[in-house]
């Protein structure tokens, strides 16, 4: 049977290494979803995601994360969560819940120490710094105060024909207090239908929530196209609208998976995703939009000499 996952920016890489080998002896899609995602959540380096996250304009770090079963269509969620380690874990556990599934702020924070988490403060040093650095440079003009932000979503399809879509983020950095993107929210950040297939996005989640790719993408390869001309067609055409009804268009990137383990990306910038499946272990790969193709990607793999000097410096950086 067929299996593969699928994870965006080059984040994801360790992690999905670290559990390939479990999907390959039969693990549940859920179980490698959540644990490869808390992976990322954990590590400290990684400063868009759960420990060590982006904080918002209070020095506040506020995670949004989602998860959903494309088997049983169950699906939950946590927004504006505060003091939390891994949001999946807690987005997951939410999505057994036949109400309330979707938690946030004080609320979100409260299931989360009813299920026995311990409150922890999530911002790290890094990340502190990183504030402080940023309040210096908007204040003489040098940044806006929203550049940056990475969600990591995750499609997982497992040798039982199951498949999970995830996602985990800050957030916009230095994002007034409460502000939400899409990563929480079903049919925007992520949608997943075992029988069609399943897709994540990230990028602004002010604009994405008005395409609502993550479904758009997946009512397409249900329609009969490929993953990969499901998820272009879909990002190019409400790319072209969102600029003529709004004016601009900020940066927008969406993988997705299908049954058959095949894959496709779309992005409007630069952007690195990982993939594995069934015959081949991860692997990341660059991408970036081609002019004037209507949505069309260049994909190519980085060289060993930029893979090196990646993780070389993922394992070494400090805190």
């Amino acid at each position: 049977m067929s299996f593969g996952m699928i994870a965006t920016w080059r984040m994801a890489y360790e992690a999905l290494c670290h559990q390939y080998d479990a999907l390959v002896v039969g693990e549940t899609a859920g179980n490698v979803l959540e644990a490869a995602v808390k992976e990322v959540e954990d590590f400290a380096n990684f400063i868009s995601v759960g420990y060590g996250g982006l904080p918002n304009e209070a020095g506040t770090v506020q995670l949004d994360a989602a998860f959903m079963d494309g088997t049983t269509w169950e699906f939950g969620a946590v927004a504006a969560l505060e003091d939390i380690a891994n949001p999946i874990t807690v987005a997951r556990l939410l999505s057994k819940e036949r109400f309330n599934s979707m938690r946030v702020g004080a609320g979100a924070r409260e299931y989360a120490l009813k299920k026995g988490f311990k409150a922890q403060n999530m911002l790290s040093p890094a990340a502190e710094a990183l504030w402080q650095e940023r309040i210096e440079k908007v204040s003489q003009a040098e940044l806006t105060p929203y550049d940056g932000h990475d969600t990591i979503g995750m499609v997982v399809l497992d040798r039982q024909a199951g498949m999970v879509a995830g996602t985990s983020s800050s957030g916009l950095f230095m994002k007034e207090n409460g502000r939400v993107g899409d990563s929480p929210l079903a049919g925007s950040g992520l949608y997943v239908d075992h029988e069609i297939g399943g897709a994540t996005a990230t990028g602004l989640g002010e604009d994405l929530t008005k395409g609502i790719l993550s479904y758009e993408t997946v009512r397409r390869m249900g329609q009969g196209m490929s993953p990969m001309e499901a998820a272009q067609s879909a990002l190019h055409e409400f790319e072209v609208k969102l600029k003529r009804k709004y004016g601009k268009a900020g940066a927008m990137s969406l993988i997705c998976l299908n049954p058959a383990g095949e894959w496709g990306i779309a992005t409007n910038v630069e952007f690195t995703f990982v993939v594995a499946d069934s015959d081949n272990p991860p692997k990341i790969y660059m991408a970036k939009p081609v002019s004037d193709t209507a949505g069309k990607v260049l994909i190519e793999e980085p060289s060993q000499a930029w893979l090196t000097d990646y993780l070389s410096n993922v394992n070494f950086r400090t805190e």
